[in-house]
């Protein structure tokens, strides 16, 4: 196993996932291979991004799926087809069950915009973490990647890097400068770190 096969999952526009293929595309991720992305939003123009790049795609529509076990099934025979060794979570906007996040466990990583554990767990994502960032009159904010377990955003920490908070910042501008100096950066480093971990692990086989 030269290099560990790595699925994204995404929902939306999937700027974390292009910053995924182009850190593949320099070098920064050498590990690893994009070898699926799964989207839960039929729409989302990450499946653009992916299909630009040459990488397979899938849906799994939650709106088409009866239960949350239903859609996770889906999902798991997505990434069990493509033999999928490590998933990043690139802006997917699903919980993900115990049963799940146990099945892959220290294998799937997430990329948080704050410094974990501030502003993070249920409700935290998007623009509203910086909202609370900026009400609560922080100066340094940032971005981690953690592993993902059954609590939102509580696994253990990869990497973080922090961003200072300037004076007249408004959630949308503060979260494009955490996107660009510190998730584009961290999230590729970080797995690339994670794949060099498994391909190790499973040569030590």
């Amino acid at each position: 196993m030269k290099t560990a096969n790595i699925a994204v999952l995404v929902s939306g526009g999937g700027t974390n996932l292009q910053a995924l293929i182009d850190a593949q595309k320099s070098g920064i991720i050498k590990s690893g291979k994009i070898s699926l992305v799964v989207s839960s939003n039929p729409g989302a123009y990450a499946l653009t991004r992916a299909q630009n790049a040459g990488i397979a795609t899938a849906v799994v529509s939650k709106k088409e799926c009866a239960t949350k076990e239903d859609f996770e099934t889906k999902i798991i025979d997505a990434l069990e087809n493509a033999k999928t060794d490590i998933i990043v979570l690139a802006g997917f906007m699903c919980i993900l069950s115990e049963n799940f996040t146990k099945k892959y466990a220290d294998r799937i990583i997430n990329v948080h915009p704050s410094l974990i554990p501030s502003f993070c767990g249920e409700g935290f994502y998007g623009l509203h973490v910086h909202e609370a960032a900026l009400g609560y009159g922080v100066k340094v904010t940032g971005a981690t990647v953690h592993f993902v377990n059954e609590i939102p955003d509580g696994g253990k920490i990869i990497l973080q890097k922090a961003v200072d908070i300037l004076e007249g910042d408004t959630p949308e501008v503060l979260q494009k400068r955490v996107m660009e100096q510190a998730e584009w950066i961290i999230l590729p480093k970080a797995c690339e770190l994670v794949c060099a971990d498994i391909i190790k692990n499973k040569s030590e086989e």
